[in-house]
């Protein structure tokens, strides 16, 4: 019986950081759209967000599944509020994960159009996070992005 508590108790957790995960893949996915052209490259930059956010090694089925779950969720939902929620109870170091692929989703098509941008300030009015720290990785992102053509 005690097994069982015990179980349950690990089954819900794994379920809650599950949902968690899916809420936050929602809200990269809606970035990746709000464009309205989700590529393939913005969906491998969700699956290695994806493989990186998860506390337990998953495997590519398991990944897939996560990301249709939030497709699904993202394509449900009318606001990013609902996305941004859990994000808002981390720590600093994974909102600023967070903000960062976002903007290599945003930005792997190298512009930024006034949608993507004005999403960019609603996400970091909602994460408490300020303008200054999204701007500076935004041209961390584009430096970056530069070299590698340049390479």
């Amino acid at each position: 019986m005690i097994f069982n508590l015990i179980k349950n108790k690990k089954s819900e957790k794994a379920q809650s950081e599950n949902e968690d995960l899916i809420k936050i893949l929602a809200l990269l996915i809606h970035a990746a759209k709000i464009d309205e052209n989700y590529s393939e490259k913005e969906k491998k930059l969700i699956v290695s967000f994806a493989e990186m956010s998860s506390n337990k090694k998953l495997d590519n089925e398991q990944i897939n599944s996560l990301i249709d779950q939030a497709e699904q969720y993202e394509k449900n939902s009318n606001q990013i509020l609902e996305f941004t929620q859990e994000v808002k109870k981390m720590d600093f170091n994974t909102k600023r994960r967070v903000l960062e692929f976002l903007w290599k989703i945003i930005l792997s098509d190298n512009k930024s159009d006034v949608y993507e941008s004005n999403l960019m300030r609603r996400i970091c009015g909602l994460l408490y996070l300020p303008d200054k720290l999204s701007g500076e990785i935004k041209l961390d992102i584009i430096r970056k992005n530069k070299n590698d053509v340049h390479s």
